[in-house]
């Protein structure tokens, strides 16, 4: 076959798979080969399925030759995040402490992915727990940029992204507690989408901050993104925190978004407080012209003030690791997880906790632990914890009022292009820390985002982030469509092909 099946989309695949083109074991072993053949550079995978995949594929190609009505992607490859909890799949969030941990059930997510046919080509490399914003945090080795393997992809989600980036699966699924599916998304010229809170299952989901975690889909389109949000959208019982609204049709959006003239009118708000100075160069002329087409394809650009976007930051930086520390106790070394006896003296239970702790966290992981438990502790809860919670009950405040003025907001995803390995050092991890300015207030407010190519800096993607209301979630793929149309049309191609194909036999060299 002399077509590239991986370089083609989602939605491409699935149209050409109903046309008999090629079929769906056609399309997953091109991407399992794919996955040999550049993951010993990249290093997306923790762990790779390709009997289980195969099989999938298999069973579709039979359904389909048979006649049968099949869900519109059934056959088209998706990797997960390893921090979906799989029936009979390693699952180890990134970590020492999950290393061999075989769930025996299945969470919300990937039951859907399964009931609708999509191959699961594996598990892909994350932080530790979802906690870090380069990949670099992982037991199982770094994940690097396939746009430029000297840098980092982003996090916590790098490896969903790259998967994505780096023509190795069509269609990825992430998680995002402060940016971890946009800010990858961003790094690696993809599409990233963090769903309105509740509205995506997070039965089945390794925790980290409960209030914040949310599954979101990725890919190389705004239509791919949708898809996946679709597939993986609507009410679970087993979710105490799952919303009971009807689905909206996200194609739908992203094809009113695609008309012509369909920004005419629409407001797009840009943040005082995320003000341009805060950006490289680079990143704010990418960001600067799609606004200005936008603007030209008939946006009205408004500006909107939200004040506590000052103290965000510092909240979302006590309520993430005080949540933390809470989900991550259950990691003891006896109800859960990894168990490592003291080398010497008494086996107790504090013993055993504390060397399995010790062993099996890495340092990012009780760093937050130690913050969150001291945020918790008699004395500083009310002063800590408590004033956060205040804070982002004034940036949902900020945000509906913003929206009273803007149909979206937008900013730059991340200040920077992708950094160099490194750069998420022990010594400075708040320099780090602030790159999350933009994405936190969505899970602080418990609203939709989208981060989406806007053009290259330096030859490295640039994200561009669209905010919209909560339960909003088609109207970021309304405009996140018609922006994409308006940035291609303005490149004469998709950010995404100019990610190289081609990776040299030995792994870039990298501090971590």
């Amino acid at each position: 076959m002399s077509q590239d099946l991986t370089r083609l989309t989602a939605a491409q695949l699935a149209d050409g798979m109903r046309a008999g083109e090629y079929t769906s074991t056609d399309v997953t072993r091109a991407h399992l080969d794919r996955i040999e053949a550049t993951d010993d550079v990249i290093g997306s995978f923790i762990s790779v399925t390709p009997d289980a995949a195969l099989a999938t594929a298999a069973d579709v190609d039979r359904r389909r030759a048979a006649g049968e009505d099949l869900h519109p992607f059934a056959g088209v490859p998706v990797s997960l995040k390893d921090v979906v909890v799989t029936a009979g799949i390693r699952t180890t969030a990134g970590s020492k402490m999950l290393e061999d941990w075989v769930p025996p059930y299945d969470s919300t997510v990937y039951a859907k992915i399964k009931d609708a046919g999509l191959p699961v080509l594996g598990k892909t490399n994350m932080d530790e727990f979802a906690m870090g914003s380069t990949t670099e945090h992982s037991a199982f080795g770094p994940t690097r940029n396939p746009w430029d393997t000297t840098t980092v992809p982003g996090g916590s989600s790098g490896g969903a992204a790259t998967s994505a980036a780096a023509y190795q699966a069509p269609l990825a699924v992430g998680t995002d507690t402060g940016g971890s599916v946009r800010q990858p998304a961003a790094f690696t010229g993809t599409v990233g989408v963090k769903p309105t809170y509740g509205s995506v299952s997070r039965y089945g989901i390794v925790a980290m901050a409960s209030s914040l975690d949310q599954v979101g889909p990725l890919g190389r389109t705004v239509a791919d993104a949708a898809a996946l949000h679709q597939l993986l959208a609507g009410h679970d019982p087993r979710d105490s925190t799952s919303l009971s609204d009807a689905v909206p049709d996200f194609l739908a959006a992203v094809q009113a978004g695609a008309r012509d003239g369909s920004l005419k009118g629409k407001r797009l708000g840009t943040i005082r407080q995320l003000s341009a100075d805060d950006y490289d160069d680079g990143v704010r002329a990418a960001f600067t012209q799609a606004l200005e087409l936008a603007q030209q394809a008939g946006a009205e650009i408004v500006e909107v003030d939200m004040p506590s976007l000052r103290y965000a930051l510092d909240a979302y930086y006590l309520i993430m690791p005080s949540e933390a520390s809470s989900n991550l106790a259950r990691y003891d070394g006896m109800r859960f997880g990894l168990r490592v006896e003291p080398e010497s003296g008494p086996v107790t239970a504090e013993t055993v906790m504390s060397a399995t702790r010790a062993a099996g966290f890495g340092a990012e992981v009780k760093r937050r632990i130690l913050l969150g438990t001291y945020a918790l502790s008699a004395g500083y809860y009310d002063a800590y914890y408590g004033s956060a919670q205040k804070v982002r009950t004034l940036v949902q405040r900020d945000l509906a009022a913003a929206f009273e003025k803007a149909d979206v907001l937008v900013s730059p995803t991340a200040p920077t292009t992708a950094l160099p390995f490194g750069m998420e050092s022990d010594d400075d991890p708040m320099a780090l820390y602030l790159g999350d300015a933009a994405t936190i207030p969505a899970n602080l407010a418990g609203i939709p985002g989208m981060s989406l190519p806007a053009g290259l800096a330096n030859g490295m993607p640039v994200g561009f982030q669209l905010l919209a209301p909560a339960r909003e979630d088609a109207r970021l793929y309304e405009v996140g469509s018609a922006i994409e149309a308006l940035v291609t049309d303005a490149a004469g191609a998709p950010v995404w092909a100019g990610v190289p194909t081609d990776y040299a036999a030995e792994s870039a060299t990298t501090s971590a």
